[in-house]
């Protein structure tokens, strides 16, 4: 079986990647969230609780659960090389450039001799008060003395339970991304580190780079089927990024994708990630949110020299509506359902929930929050088997069962002719 395996977003999920949540929620501050992403702190308690409710209902079905700490805590194991180096590049990724911070983080870093609790330390964020032993007396700089015991030199990762953004699996490769903010880029460490050393991972060709300087992210990107992808131009996903991808799925042998779909969606913190409002949860059945339709725009990018812009793709605008553009791709009628049935004041407040947000687990069964009620019923009336999980913790970071999932292996799905 290969390692990475994903052609669609319903063939059934055989295996996924989850992150569950840890300390990087305690270190969240009511001044420290607009800078972190949060609109306000989760309970962790409750919130490890729901997650593993989430992995256990994805476990009943049939599918792997593997957690990123732990692929990222065998990878450091394999060597020590491995680990200084992660070390290194963890501090500098930090910003922790004063020469006496990167001796001290160093020191405490390379003290702690469990793989898997170094892991979690660099996500929870490190203080100052982590690296001085404070029963001894040590040479004071003008630094130590304006410097608080609860400053942090590394700041904690809390969005990294949304295992969807950091890479997305395309067919038998990875797009490796470069991330919307600082704050976020700096939790694709881990998937760099697995996608270069971890035995399983490591030949896994990459189809774009956290080095490049576009950022993109996994919430934007739906594999349609093996030969096509949807992307989001949105808050997070550029597109010059989008532009870059194109190029890199046609340059490469062993990727199948052959069409590109540009949806450009508002840039808005309610619409971050095309995923929030644009789901696949049967082959020829969506989720949307009513919101974008007044303003979607739908562009086609396929390989081509385009004489006039001198550059290597064809990029046309797709002026239909939203199912005959789906229609024309899959070769069939496909069913639309508006989030909250397609009531105003509901679809907005369950979509802020992610109510669009749903995790398909095989075709026609889909992972949901139930605290969005009005469209899981919405879809059971439609025939969705729908599996619902707790998420009053989890949704205060602003995504659903889909961002919390980074699928790796799917099987193909028999599309009709």
């Amino acid at each position: 079986m290969k390692s990475i395996n994903v052609t669609s977003e319903i063939g059934k999920l055989k295996k996924v990647l989850l992150h569950r949540p840890g300390n990087e929620l305690l270190n969240l501050t009511p001044d420290s969230l607009g800078e972190l992403l949060f609109d306000d702190i989760p309970f962790l308690p409750d919130a490890q609780k729901e997650h593993d409710e989430f992995a256990n209902a994805l476990r009943e079905n049939g599918v792997e659960v593997v957690y990123l700490e732990d692929l990222m805590a065998e990878t450091i194991a394999m060597n020590s090389g491995i680990r200084s180096k992660f070390i290194k590049q963890f501090m500098e990724e930090a910003g922790i450039y004063t020469i006496k911070y990167k001796k001290l983080v160093g020191k405490y870093l390379e003290s702690i001799e469990d793989p898997k609790e170094l892991v979690l330390k660099t996500m929870a964020g490190i203080q100052v008060g982590d690296i001085y032993d404070e029963k001894r007396d040590f040479e004071k700089t003008l630094v130590d003395l304006i410097q608080t015991p609860d400053k942090f030199l590394a700041k904690p990762m809390p969005n990294l339970y949304f295992t969807r953004d950091n890479f997305a699996s395309v067919g038998t490769g990875i797009d490796l991304h470069r991330m919307y903010s600082e704050t976020r880029n700096r939790e694709t460490i881990y998937a760099e580190y697995i996608f270069k050393y971890h035995p399983e991972y490591c030949n896994v060709e990459k189809y774009y780079d956290r080095s490049y300087d576009w950022h993109t992210e996994g919430g934007d990107l739906l594999n349609i089927n093996d030969k096509i992808v949807a992307i989001g131009i949105s808050q997070r996903t550029q597109p010059e990024a989008i532009d870059q991808l194109a190029k890199n799925y046609f340059a490469s042998e062993n990727c199948k994708i052959e069409t590109i779909l540009a949806f450009n969606i508002p840039s808005s913190r309610a619409f971050m990630h095309l995923d929030t409002v644009f789901t696949q949860i049967d082959k020829y059945t969506f989720t949307y949110h009513p919101g974008i339709m007044g303003t979607l725009q739908v562009f086609e990018i396929t390989e081509g020299y385009d004489p006039d812009t001198f550059e290597d793709l064809i990029v046309k605008e797709i002026n239909a509506p939203l199912d005959k553009i789906l229609e024309k791709y899959l070769h069939h009628p496909v069913k639309l359902i508006p989030c909250a049935g397609g009531d105003k004041v509901s679809s907005e407040r369950e979509q802020w929930n992610d109510g669009s947000n749903t995790l398909c687990i095989e075709p026609g069964v889909v992972v949901v929050y139930d605290r969005n009620n009005v469209t899981n019923d919405v879809l059971r009336r439609e025939g969705i088997k729908v599996i619902e999980i707790h998420g009053a913790e989890l949704s205060r970071g602003r995504g659903g069962p889909r961002c919390m999932s980074m699928p790796l292996v799917r099987e193909a799905v028999e599309w009709e002719a």
